[in-house]
């Protein structure tokens, strides 16, 4: 699955767009690298986020098409630091 689609469905990023213009902007790295909007996520990966005041990192658990509001928070997992 593509990187702004998982920032989408998972809900970390609540806009498509927004994440595709995260991925741009050099805010969005995987595993330590800056990542594009096309990179295509794999469990286990660390997505870090740079917006706003609160960065996030979190590790990918799973990878599915579509989550319903409560399932999006099970497919990945917030690590702190």
């Amino acid at each position: 699955m593509r990187l702004d689609k998982y920032l989408k469905v998972s809900r970390i990023i609540k806009r498509r767009t927004v994440a595709n213009e995260a991925c741009d902007a050099g805010r969005v790295s995987v595993n330590g690298k800056p990542a594009r909007a096309s990179y295509e996520v794999k469990v286990g990966d660390i997505i870090e986020i740079a917006l706003g005041n609160h960065p996030i990192k979190a590790e990918v658990i799973s990878i599915n098409e579509y989550a319903k509001k409560d399932e999006a928070t099970l497919m990945y997992k917030l690590i702190e630091e």
